[in-house]
């Protein structure tokens, strides 16, 4: 059962969004007030929150500000929204243990939500909040992140290339 916000005209007017459920643990493409498709994600570890350095995945209204690795690998490495040159695998993984791997593509979120997840301490696109791919061996459906979105790298792909940039996205 998907919980659809009231107010999802005013802020996708064009009727297609993407709405991330925390509880479930699922992000759902939808167009109007039906799902088209549904993933399984992993987000905050430390729960949901707005807070600068809480390490939180921020609620609210967002929209995709910007789309990072469009020419990349699949399976490109991300460090700072840059690509590194290297592509995962089990090797590198085993070479970098400890790393908190940013794999495939990266949809950076911005808050539209003024004191609530835009401007100040609580400001979604400075505390560096995207969906981003991570490897395969990591769970999904439980939250593990540091408060970004996580996905499989190849459905952070399709993602990526189906739906453009400034689209709102809905996080409960």
């Amino acid at each position: 059962m998907i919980d659809i916000p009231e107010n999802w005209q005013q802020f996708a007017p064009n009727g297609f969004w993407l709405q991330v459920d925390i509880a479930q643990q699922q992000l759902f493409v939808m167009r109007k007030a039906e799902p088209e498709l549904c993933f399984d994600i992993s987000t905050a570890l430390n729960g949901s929150g707005e807070q600068e350095g809480s390490g939180c995945t921020p609620r609210g209204w967002h929209q995709i500000r910007a789309k990072v690795g469009h020419d990349c690998p699949e399976n490109a490495v991300f460090v700072g929204r840059r690509w590194t040159g290297e592509c995962y695998d089990q090797a590198l993984a085993d070479q970098h243990p400890k790393r908190d791997w940013i794999l495939g593509r990266i949809l950076w979120l911005s808050g539209l939500e003024p004191g609530k997840n835009r401007l100040g301490s609580v400001d979604t696109m400075r505390r560096y909040i995207y969906f981003h791919g991570t490897p395969d061996s990591e769970p999904m459906g439980e939250a593990r992140s540091h408060g970004c979105i996580r996905m499989r790298m190849q459905e952070i792909v399709l993602l990526f290339t189906s739906v453009p940039a400034y689209t709102p996205v809905y996080i409960r």
